[in-house]
């Protein structure tokens, strides 16, 4: 079932089209020839492993009742009110799919948004969406799913700030009731990609009774396969088996998330039989685990590592001559080779290459002359030359500070380095004080959705925009990609990619992306928006 008889959703047909591989993803730094860019030991080329679907898995026959399924998931949600903690699978957001469900998901093969909770969703003009609820779907507390339900949790996300929601309270005119079971929701303009708030944090559909004491009074009630059981902080997420589930019931008796230290312990733990399933992003875990023939799945992503660069009055990154030296000193391939032992897809293309969208820019060549001669003439000017860069204390992040510090200094830059202890340090450097000049990082455009993480990363007036970054011309562009659909939204995608490479909101490194590998005798796990994985289907045999 399709959620848009009327029109393509904005990528459905690109996506077909494009195979989902585009050959030569390796823009600069990276090699243009397929065969000498194979995995050691592996058929498969680079693109070919950072390609979006589920991998390695063969018929396994009818699904079998009963088992726990663990899983050591990439980071612990310490609370799952979705208005709290991130809803994206990075931060523990499927436990919160698995109890509260989706009203519509994103579908890999098929390119486009489906229903899940939710019968239908469809538009004619893009203007006003229908959402139609399944008949007999109830809460686990047995109240029913119905109009008013869906209008008091999305009215309570906004309410409280969920993440995007300044995407959603700018866009969305009204919500009204058709009848029981139908909803309205009328936007101010036309916005192509609606169905993607859905299949996110305000589509995680939360019971009258999880929400009327408001988030201090949070209790996790849902309407997904699996129901809250219990949780120790830093130790584990216990769910069972939702049997008021109002579709097919789960075929697992429970879900046990943990959530071990790196990404190395997580692959340790999955190749011990200690765990069933991990979440892993390190590019070397990633192609290692893919090429010795894991079964799994893999959410792409662009700007999965980057540079980023403060923008900001005063900083050295304000002057475009600066942000230009540092894209031309810095060769993505070299840093790879550093930091991941050469895994991974050295780019400047700030894209996937397996989004549907992807094309084939022309990218700036790593050029230590010409960044010496832009330092000079703005040094010249006056402008600080002088940069610090902050990043974490681990050891490959400390090797990535050493290999960007070696770069930039080759050039004619200073560059002081400041390791800090945890993320929540650097987040709030980054995010809250801005206190940088460059560090590390990533935006992680999905292949889905890529207008949602511009308009909260990159538009000037967006307070998610930590880089301070405002372009009149790029504001336009990402205004432009809402109502835009198939080729339009390719040929603005396109060119908001030529403006990054002119205008350098950041230095590109790599795309990149989450890997979900699992055990042999597990089957039926289904990859959704926002790295979030759905367990209702999921069973051992």
């Amino acid at each position: 079932m399709k959620l848009r008889s009327t029109t393509p959703t904005r990528f459905g047909a690109l996506l077909l089209a494009s195979t989902l591989l585009v050959a030569g993803c390796a823009d600069s730094g990276g090699k243009d020839d397929k065969d000498a860019d194979k995995d050691a030991g592996s058929s498969m080329s680079k693109d070919e492993i950072w390609s979006a679907g589920v991998f390695g898995e063969e018929s396994p026959g009818q699904p079998k009742a009963g088992g726990v399924l663990t899983v050591a998931d990439y980071g612990e949600p310490r609370s799952l009110d979705p208005t709290v903690t991130i809803p994206n699978g990075a931060v523990g957001a499927s436990a919160m799919a698995a109890i509260y469900d989706l009203l519509v998901r994103w579908d890999n093969e098929a390119g486009e948004y489906v229903p899940q909770l939710a019968e239908s969703l469809s538009s004619e003009d893009d203007v006003t969406w229908t959402l139609k609820l399944r008949k007999g779907a109830t809460f686990s507390d047995g109240t029913p799913v119905n109009a008013a339900a869906v209008m008091g949790s999305i009215g309570y996300y906004m309410q409280n700030q969920g993440f995007n929601v300044l995407i959603l309270a700018t866009n969305l005119k009204e919500m009204k009731p058709v009848d029981e079971l139908t909803v309205d929701f009328v936007m101010n303009a036309p916005y192509a990609s609606f169905p993607a708030m859905l299949a996110t944090g305000p589509g995680m559909v939360l019971a009258p009774a999880a929400i009327k004491g408001g988030p201090k009074k949070f209790t996790p009630i849902g309407a997904g396969p699996f129901v809250f059981d219990s949780y120790k902080p830093s130790e584990e997420l216990v769910l069972t088996r939702n049997d008021a589930y109002f579709g097919e019931k789960a075929h697992l008796d429970g879900l046990r998330f943990v959530w071990p230290s790196s990404d190395a312990a997580r692959i340790d733990a999955l190749k011990n039989g200690d765990v069933d399933q991990v979440s892993v992003r390190t590019p070397q875990i990633v192609e290692e685990a893919r090429t010795d023939g894991v079964h799994g799945a893999l959410s792409p992503v662009g700007l999965g590592n980057m540079i980023q660069i403060n923008h900001r009055e005063g900083r050295p990154g304000a002057d475009l001559r600066i942000r230009q030296a540092m894209s031309l000193a810095i060769d993505p391939q070299a840093y790879l080779d550093r930091t991941a032992d050469g895994h991974g897809i050295a780019s400047r293309n700030i894209y996937s290459p397996s989004a549907p969208y992807y094309t084939e820019i022309e990218t700036p060549e790593t050029d230590l002359e010409a960044a010496k001669k832009l330092v000079a003439e703005a040094k010249a000017d006056g402008v600080d030359t002088t940069v610090s860069y902050i990043g974490q204390s681990d050891q490959t992040s400390k090797t990535a500070a050493v290999t960007i510090e070696a770069m930039l200094e080759a050039v004619g830059l200073t560059v002081e380095v400041e390791l800090l202890n945890n993320i929540a340090d650097q987040t709030s450097r980054i995010y809250v004080t801005h206190d940088f000049d460059i560090a590390g990082g990533s935006i992680s455009i999905p292949i889905d959705d890529p207008f949602s993480r511009f308009t909260s990363g990159v538009l000037g007036s967006s307070p998610a925009n930590s880089f301070g970054y405002d372009n009149p011309e790029m504001n336009e562009l990402i205004g432009r990609l809402q109502a835009a659909t198939g080729e339009e939204a390719t040929e603005i995608l396109t060119r908001i990619n030529e403006l990054w490479q002119e205008t350098l909101p950041s230095v590109p490194l790599s795309p990149g992306g989450f890997f979900f590998p699992w055990s042999d005798d597990v089957h039926g796990i289904v990859p959704a928006s926002e790295f979030l994985l759905l367990y209702g289907g999921a069973w051992k045999s």
